[in-house]
């Protein structure tokens, strides 16, 4: 065998330098916790090119999903959805679009529904196999609901209010001057379809002359005129005074419990200088029984504390904002997303989650849970509910450090 050269020694010994310095960098360590390590701080920079085909425009959109943080790990269903690519059905008087578990497929529990409807517009008398909950967001709205018992419910809500509406339980919605309204509708089944509803006009269509002069005690005559397709939603006129319409049907009297709440007009659950939590469930909108909710606004730079939900799924509407959310689960499984007003965000009960803004604005979210009593587990409570050595065996830090994180809560940090 040929002695080796100068040179070869020195080009081995730079080889032997260069695989300790890759395999210093991809070690375990502080942030960067997998093996193979992940990530592009991981990563050489060819490898890291993206030649395309690519659409730059919706990548702008996802800067998490194009260079994930390298604590991000292993595959999760997607929780990211959107009504902006959802698309709308369009009908003179205004117009909705739906997501349900067809175009969401971890939405399990729910389905969304994102409607306008222009002055005097009108969401057709309709019904529902699931319950009806809904934010508005945008101009103001009559609702008309009536219980089993023949109580008559009519209410005008804003921006910020809540309608809850029983399974079974038929209602109309109608958009007021000057400029209609806006929400978001969750239903408490997620195959629940705004286009598959029990319809006035689709009934009387298709139920024979006869026995409707015999249901209504009425000549057969008074029904010609019925519309034979469906109306969905129409151009209607504005309605008068809200005490007109209320006097009018209140023969039966009120139900029990009202259909409608102001949610941000409510006290706040948590509220310091990073944000708010306002909240409604079963026992403060009594009649909501199976949809519980929270909207949360958090300011620049804060963070809804990691945390998780014991005993519901969440199904997010972004209002407003531009934010950041990381979920974990076992195994372990770790991702990021980014979201933006009209996105719906979705987590999987007991799964851990924290959200950032990382805008210039406030970002303002609602969180849908198909479930009577709101319920949260903090991280950092428990870690403080915990015995405190125990905790530093599980973590290597200090007792005198864990006392320093918050006990109390805070839901929106920093304080």
């Amino acid at each position: 065998m040929e002695p080796l050269s100068r040179r070869t020694v020195l080009a081995l010994g730079a080889m032997g330098g260069t695989a300790l310095a890759a395999g210093a960098a991809h070690a375990a360590s502080f942030g960067n916790p997998d093996q193979p390590a992940e990530g592009a701080i991981n990563a050489n920079r060819a490898g890291l090119s993206d030649p395309g085909p690519k659409n730059p425009a919706i990548n702008e959109q996802f800067p998490s999903f194009q260079n994930p943080p390298a604590t991000d790990v292993g595959d999760m269903q997607l929780f990211w959805g959107s009504f902006n690519n959802a698309a709308k059905r369009i009908q003179n008087g205004g117009w909705a679009r739906q997501v349900t578990k067809s175009d969401f497929a971890i939405s399990e529990a729910v389905s969304g529904v994102n409607m306008r409807l222009g002055p005097g517009g009108i969401r057709e008398m309709h019904w529902h196999r699931a319950a009806e909950w809904a934010i508005m967001t945008n101009g103001r709205c009559r609702v008309t609901v009536l219980d089993p018992q023949g109580r008559a419910y009519v209410q005008d809500v804003e921006a910020g209010d809540l309608w809850y509406f029983p399974a079974g339980f038929p209602h109309s919605l109608q958009g007021l001057g000057p400029d209609g309204c806006e929400f978001v509708i969750v239903f408490d089944e997620g195959d629940q379809s705004e286009y598959g509803t029990l319809l006035l006009t689709d009934w009387l269509a298709h139920t024979s002359p006869e026995l409707l002069a015999k249901n209504f005690g009425v000549p057969q005559e008074t029904f010609k005129n019925i519309p034979l397709q469906d109306l969905w939603i129409f151009q209607g006129k504005e309605p008068g005074p809200l005490s007109a319409d209320q006097e009018a049907v209140a023969s039966a009297g009120l139900p029990p419990y009202p259909f409608t709440y102001r949610l941000t007009a409510s006290a706040p659950l948590k509220q310091n200088a990073s944000g708010t939590i306002q909240l409604a469930d079963s026992n403060s909108f009594k009649v909501s029984k199976t949809i519980a909710a929270a909207i949360e606004t958090i300011r620049p730079g804060a963070v809804r504390e990691m945390h998780w939900h014991p005993n519901a799924d969440e199904w997010q509407y972004w209002i407003k904002g531009e934010g950041r959310m990381t979920v974990f689960d076992a195994g372990p499984r770790s991702q990021t997303a980014d979201f933006r007003p009209g996105d719906i965000g979705y987590i999987k009960r007991s799964q851990g989650h924290i959200i950032e803004n990382t805008g210039k604005t406030d970002l303002q979210f609602v969180a849908v849970f198909k479930v009577a009593e709101y319920q949260e587990i903090g991280l950092s409570s428990w870690l403080t509910h915990t015995p405190a050595a125990l905790v530093a065996q599980h973590l290597n830090v200090s007792v005198a450090d864990i006392a320093k994180f918050p006990a109390d809560q805070p839901g929106i940090v920093p304080r």
